[in-house]
């Protein structure tokens, strides 16, 4: 029996090695990704996700689920195994008078960001519109509006989704709750999310970016004032550092809404010092939303790691500033990013989600074309994390590489581990869906 007649009929399309389409379709944001899956669907809706699901088990085939691409770690592309590539699902409708949005599994942030906007509405997502909804969602979800909103996890009212088995369940507060819990925050460990529904928020279309650079030697000082001043910032603005390859520091912050209040926080940056260069820009939310996009750059090779950080001590602050430096001639970039106000306002118990008392996000990676450079370029991001491991309480699932199951109990306390494992037995007890940041069943 042929592959076409094993899958049956698809409302989308059905590639394989040598089709149109089959070199886009399995390509990803890591140029060090090169696998060849046996098959892709491009689903174009939620019955082709069925058949795809259910013609991966019957014939024992390892199976990955793309939308953005965005996994560092490329599992969207299971080599010799079936791709499910939920693309051509990437509607998004918006309800203004309700301020609700349905998207489908497929879309990427910058098409919820573009449809909401239109009637001055936005939601928590991520900082590069490229990114896929669903991956950045059921991760958490962290963006330049969640110390205003919340996560991107926090904002959903339901979700469907295609199980293991093929069937297709809704999940909301009132309907499987246990589910409902799981997928905010535990990853795609139970299932493909076919459609969120995702509360919006009356955000304006305005944005402001501040950014002072300062050189190494006045770093310290500068990170120390930073940090200091991050205390007492409001709930529109989220701090930012980072330190790239030629060694500068850049602090600052985004700044989502009125920019007034901005421009009150803009003159208080005085107090880090006399930066080398300033630049304060005002911009539209949507131009904020791509300003870090690199859609022209998918063939880059990347590695990266990241932390939780609940305190920021002077100790971090130098590790932060000389963890970095170079080994092969390569220095990674590093960043901090603000977490704080409604992150930390919904109750830890309340989602899968962990570490709401986050003050700081830590991240290092690197970005190269010479496979040469691979070994060097990942040992330079792996020493920059060890420095900042003595001050790290977790980590978000996310930004998680190749750590494996380390890397899962890191994100996770103990408690919600647990529950997550549970609910892993319930809805995929053979681990169908282990191409992710595993949660790995109990059973079968």
């Amino acid at each position: 029996m042929t592959t076409a007649n094993r899958i049956g009929r698809l409302d989308g399309q059905l590639l394989r090695p040598g089709d149109a389409g089959y070199d886009e379709s399995r390509t990803v944001w890591n140029g060090m990704i090169d696998r060849r899956p046996r098959m892709i669907v491009r689903a174009a809706g939620v019955a082709d996700v069925v058949t795809a699901v259910r013609t991966a088990r019957d014939l024992d085939l390892e199976l990955g689920v793309r939308c953005g691409g965005h996994s560092g770690m490329g599992f969207a592309v299971p080599q010799d195994g079936l791709m499910i590539d939920l693309t051509p699902m990437g509607g998004v409708h918006v309800d203004p008078a309700a301020r609700r949005a349905r998207v489908q599994g497929g879309a990427l942030l910058g098409a919820l960001d573009r449809a909401a906007q239109r009637h001055g509405l936005a939601t928590t997502a991520g900082n590069v519109s490229h990114t896929g909804v669903g991956g950045l969602t059921l991760g958490g979800g962290m963006g330049w509006l969640a110390r205003q909103y919340g996560l991107a996890c926090d904002n959903v009212l339901s979700y469907t989704m295609v199980t293991a088995d093929g069937d297709v369940v809704r999940a909301s507060r009132a309907e499987r709750p246990d589910l409902f819990w799981g997928l905010r925050g535990g990853g795609g460990n139970f299932g493909i999310v076919t459609e969120f529904e995702f509360r919006l928020h009356p955000a304006g279309t305005r944005a402001l970016v501040a950014e002072y650079t300062f050189p190494l030697d006045k770093a310290i000082a500068a990170l120390r004032a930073w940090r200091d001043l991050n205390a007492e910032a409001p709930r529109e603005a989220t701090f930012t550092a980072a330190i790239g390859a030629d060694g500068n520091v850049v602090l600052g912050f985004v700044w989502v809404g009125d920019p007034v209040g901005a421009g009150r926080l803009a003159r208080r940056f005085a107090a880090l010092g006399r930066p080398a260069a300033s630049s304060v820009t005002e911009m539209s939310y949507v131009d904020l939303q791509c300003r870090d996009d690199t859609v022209a750059r998918h063939s880059l090779r990347r590695y990266a790691k990241g932390h939780y950080l609940k305190e920021f001590p002077d100790g971090a602050i130098e590790a932060f500033v000389h963890g970095g430096t170079s080994d092969g001639g390569f220095r990674p970039n590093v960043g901090l990013q603000a977490y704080g106000g409604a992150i930390a306002d919904v109750p830890d118990e309340d989602a899968a989600f962990s570490h709401r008392g986050t003050l700081f996000e830590f991240g290092t990676g690197t970005s190269w074309t010479d496979p040469a450079e691979d070994e060097a370029r990942m040992t330079a991001a792996r020493r920059s994390a060890a420095a900042m491991a003595p001050f790290a309480n977790g980590v978000y699932v996310n930004s998680l590489a190749d750590e494996g199951a380390e890397g899962v109990r890191r994100a996770y306390t103990p408690d919600k581990l647990a529950r997550l494992v549970a609910l892993k037995d319930s809805y995929d007890p053979h681990n169908v869906f282990h191409l992710n940041q595993n949660i790995q069943p109990s059973v079968g």
